[in-house]
């Protein structure tokens, strides 16, 4: 019987389509170098205009301009708008991963989303209203965890912690999902099983054989 007793999934990139693709299509529309974008991300480091939108300190309106700064400085030209509406348009869910995470709560085990994600302010509302990720795929998870609204981005180790406190169960009997190779390190020290995904199905086998659970047939 398998010692897992929750998952983890990543939202973009594993439960969704990946924002790593939307913007490698930006880049080569533009005639930009492969991974530009990324490089100008991890150069800003913690205190670019990324990693503010991702731990909400900046909402979607309010992260073009810094950001385009981020990027003039490292030699680039990007329309911030742009690319957040190429990101917003890919964003759609997989419907096999949807099952799969219905299969999992079947089965007895707890699921949690862990996302990087961001605020877009809502117009026109009455009250001031900010919208994320969540209210389109909360039903499916037991525990939905974002960035934006916790104030903590992947890969701080602190937001891995907070994600198995909030499903009450301890690392060593999580699995945890993600894309991005760097964000699975942190959840591999706190002893998490992890898995990357590059092929949703292969990753879906890959859960599968862990929690002695079908999860794609």
């Amino acid at each position: 019987m398998s010692v897992i007793a929750a998952v983890v999934f990543d939202i973009g990139g594993v439960v969704q389509d990946s924002p790593l693709h939307a913007i490698a299509r930006y880049e080569r529309e533009r005639g930009l170098e492969v991974n530009a974008i990324n490089r100008v991300v991890v150069a800003a480091g913690e205190q670019g205009a990324w990693a503010r939108l991702e731990r909400g300190e900046l909402t979607v309106q309010t992260f073009y301009a810094p950001f385009e700064d981020d990027c003039r400085a490292h030699g680039l030209s990007v329309d911030g708008r742009h690319l957040m509406a190429r990101i917003a348009e890919a964003s759609l869910p997989r419907p096999r991963m949807l099952e799969a995470i219905r299969r999992i709560r079947a089965g007895g085990l707890r699921v949690a989303a862990l996302t990087n994600n961001w605020v877009t302010e809502t117009p026109g509302a009455s009250a001031p209203r900010d919208e994320t990720t969540k209210p389109r795929l909360a039903a499916h998870f037991d525990v939905f965890v974002e960035s934006a609204v916790v104030g903590l981005r992947k890969p701080d180790p602190r937001i891995y912690a907070l994600v198995c406190e909030e499903l009450g169960v301890p690392p060593p009997r999580v699995a945890f999902l993600d894309d991005i190779g760097r964000n699975l390190k942190p959840a591999r020290a706190l002893g998490m099983a992890t898995i990357k995904v590059d092929d949703p199905d292969q990753a879906l086998r890959d859960l599968g054989a862990l929690l002695e659970l079908d999860l794609v047939s």
